[in-house]
């Protein structure tokens, strides 16, 4: 058995024929891009989904089976450790790419999924002879005030001490879709909402196919190797005017902003926190609130702790897609595959 300070078998001198990757939040919205890359790549995929999958449940067993092609399906449940080493880790495994995220935010949801389930995966991949563990958090971990942050940071911490699994934590900053919730309310006329001028926080958005390049590739680049890894799409940071009117360009529309002052996310959102600590049925409310609040006055990029300050330079960019392409896209086909979930901001 190994040593807690002995180090694992090296796969990277292995052919990806040879390597077996374990993907879990494989039918998310990132997730299943990492399922299809690791494919075409010519991985060992094993994609673990649970019974129903997708947005509400709504995805059948066999409707996830034939979504992915070439790779190995198992369904199961990701807070019980015995359902992992069961069905996920039956056999050995050489890396695990986990794209769990809680789906609304909530304390208990976070601290069930962004925390304990992937501390699941990690325990019982590490049975299974797991050498390399690749995260997906979140750039907005810099600045935990959200239980969800806390929750990644907390396990961000177990991966960065293992001195014997390697791991990369990859930050992304925000996904092409979670910058699309207006396209469709501007389509059919309504103005695009902004907070302040619309210059109060900006990002590097990302598409999914670009990040799911960028997360395998943590695989063997050695560069990446326990590393934390902030990533933002190509070209320069966006602010939120700016996205609108990228948006109303691209509907060929004649722009309608309307602007709000950040007080009218943080006066309900204070009001809630008082009134949860007498009711706890409101806690969640109260952090959707936050969370709410956090989106609109905060930016999607490194935090330059220098000039204290959110930083475009130190963002780092990869990719081709950009987000006036995605915008296009779903011009033309419709926003299908880009659903919101249970929270509009992930």
């Amino acid at each position: 058995m190994l040593s807690p300070l002995s180090p694992r078998h090296d796969f990277r001198e292995r052919s990806p024929d040879q390597v077996r990757v374990a993907v879990f939040g494989a039918t998310g919205y990132i997730g299943r891009f990492v399922v299809k890359e690791l494919v075409k790549r010519g991985y060992q995929v094993m994609a673990f989904a649970r019974e129903s999958s997708g947005i509400g449940g709504r995805q059948s067993q066999a409707e996830v089976v034939k979504d992915f092609p070439g790779a190995e399906v198992k369904f199961g449940d990701v807070t019980n450790p015995s359902s992992l080493a069961t069905h996920a880790f039956k056999e050995p495994t050489d890396v695990v790419i986990s794209c769990l995220a809680s789906r609304t935010g909530g304390k208990k949801d976070s601290w069930a999924i962004d925390y304990a389930a992937n501390l699941n995966t990690y325990q019982e991949g590490r049975k299974a002879g797991v050498a390399h563990y690749v995260m997906l958090s979140a750039i907005c971990v810099q600045k935990p005030t959200l239980e969800f942050q806390k929750a990644k940071l907390a396990f961000e911490t177990v991966l960065q001490r293992d001195k014997e699994i390697t791991h990369s934590i990859v930050r992304p900053t925000a996904f092409f879709k979670s910058l699309a919730g207006q396209f469709e309310s501007c389509r059919k006329g309504a103005p695009y909402i902004m907070f302040g001028n619309g210059e109060l926080t900006s990002c590097k958005p990302i598409s999914e196919k670009d990040l799911a390049c960028f997360l395998v590739d943590c695989i063997y680049q050695t560069d990446k190797k326990n590393q934390v890894l902030p990533i933002g799409g190509p070209g320069p940071a966006l602010s939120a005017r700016v996205q609108g009117e990228m948006l109303f360009k691209t509907l060929g529309r004649t722009q309608r902003m309307l602007s709000f002052p950040l007080a009218v996310m943080n006066a309900p959102a204070a009001l809630l926190e008082k009134l949860s600590i007498l009711i706890p049925a409101v806690e969640d409310t109260a952090e959707f609130a936050r969370i709410g609040c956090y989106y609109a006055s905060e930016s999607m990029l490194v935090w330059n702790e220098k000039r204290n300050c959110y930083d475009p330079e130190m963002t780092p960019s990869f990719g081709n897609d950009t987000l006036e392409q995605f915008f296009e896209r779903i011009l033309k086909e419709g926003m299908a595959g880009q659903e919101l979930g249970d929270a509009a901001i992930f």
